[in-house]
């Protein structure tokens, strides 16, 4: 199984929710993992609204991308840009893609009410979902 690693700046959010699909989405084709440049604990709404999609990511916890050092990643995905620029070297032959999306946290607090903070999330749960989906054979369309 080709195993990949969804980097974000605090593993809180979006490499959480994409590890998340990965596992349940490609389960059988893929070794999903999550972390991040920096940890800054599991987001509540990342949970919840994963939870809303059928996928139960509570039991995940944030990871620094130094604790998976000895897994020899096939794909190294940041899904944001911070992540990108700070993605540390990666032992062996990972092949490192960048796919950002929008940071769900930042977007909810210009939000006038906690419904329109949670369809952030959502949107971007979703998002995340379909490019989830076209794993791994997407992986191979990108330089």
């Amino acid at each position: 199984m080709l195993k990949i690693l969804f980097l974000c700046t605090g593993n809180s959010c979006r490499s959480q929710m994409a590890e998340g699909w990965a596992r349940h989405l490609k389960g059988g084709v893929l070794e999903a993992y999550s972390a991040g440049v920096d940890t800054h604990g599991l987001n509540p709404h990342a949970v919840a609204v994963m939870a809303e999609a059928g996928v139960d990511i509570s039991t995940h916890h944030s990871k620094h991308v130094a604790e998976l050092s000895d897994v020899p990643f096939d794909y190294v995905v940041t899904v944001c840009d911070h992540a990108a620029e700070a993605c540390p070297t990666f032992r062996g032959t990972a092949k490192v893609i960048h796919r950002p999306f929008d940071d769900p946290p930042r977007l909810a607090l210009e939000s006038a009410t906690a419904a329109e903070a949670l369809e952030h999330y959502r949107r971007v749960r979703d998002e995340i979902r379909d490019f989830v989906a076209t794993l791994p054979a997407s992986l191979q369309d990108h330089p």
